[in-house]
């Protein structure tokens, strides 16, 4: 692995890229904080796609894009005389030592439930921090990720279930009017019982530190595995699945899960 010399030298080499990239390089030099905000964000999945996969190769491919594009903002910055890399590593630092004065200061925080209540407290203190305890929680996050954020910043503040067990309650609870609501067939309501039960098995999963993107995606990965099982031995046999029965397609199924796919 890199001495910290060799990895001073290795991001300065990387600055010195994006400098000239940004003169001589007709795209790169007509990027924008907003054209580059979609592949941010592209690179941002591919990058939680690698660590799904656990493949390290990827992962390290991945981070490179994203630092690229770190870089290529606050060179972006730069031009525009408001920040550059410098001033942004410096707020990092100065952020970080602040929001940790268990380590860089005095105070007393012996597990990370209490360093994560404490991280919640000093960005509402902290100028030009959150105003309010949700307000850290982006709009733009997918649902699910919202979710759990949201509710994690209300457990930091005493906001929670005094017994995790207490959140299955909830969610029969959320179950039995989501089945009220089916039955009276109101569209609207069906909806936002659909989202209440979402949001407490999301609950659940938290209380139990499961993650519920994680959870979701690996089945989402098993179904994919199995479907294309699926689809490849009918193909195999000449069939299409248009026209096979739903028993027929269980039992492929079934064989795909039986080979642990």
């Amino acid at each position: 692995m890199s001495n910290r010399k060799e990895k001073v030298e290795a991001f300065g080499r990387l600055l010195d890229i994006m400098d000239e990239l940004r003169v001589k390089c007709p795209w790169d030099r007509k990027q924008t904080n907003e054209s580059l905000r979609t592949n941010t964000i592209e690179e941002t999945y591919e990058l939680c796609d690698a660590i799904i996969r656990k493949d390290e190769t990827a992962i390290k491919k991945e981070l490179g894009d994203l630092l690229l594009h770190v870089v290529f903002y606050a060179k972006i910055g730069e031009e525009k005389e408001e920040f550059d890399i410098a001033s942004v590593c410096n707020a990092l630092c100065d952020k970080l030592i602040y929001r940790h004065p268990h380590v860089f200061g005095d105070t007393d925080a012996k597990t990370s439930q209490a360093v994560e209540q404490s991280w919640e407290q000093l960005k509402l203190k902290e100028k030009g921090g959150n105003k309010t305890v949700l307000e850290g929680v982006p709009a733009s996050l997918p649902s699910i990720v919202k979710a759990h954020r949201i509710q994690d910043k209300a457990r930091n503040i005493g906001f929670d279930w005094e017994e995790r067990n207490q959140v299955w309650d909830k969610v029969q609870e959320e179950f039995g009017e989501l089945k009220n609501e089916i039955d009276r067939m109101d569209a609207d309501k069906m909806e936002a019982e659909f989202g209440d039960l979402f949001f407490s098995l999301i609950n659940a999963a938290r209380l139990y530190k499961i993650n519920p993107d994680n959870a979701l995606e690996r089945t989402n990965q098993k179904f994919i595995r199995r479907f294309n099982y699926l689809e490849e031995h009918t193909l195999k046999e000449g069939k299409s699945l248009k026209d096979m029965t739903l028993g027929e397609m269980d039992a492929i199924w079934d064989e795909a899960k039986r080979q642990g796919l």
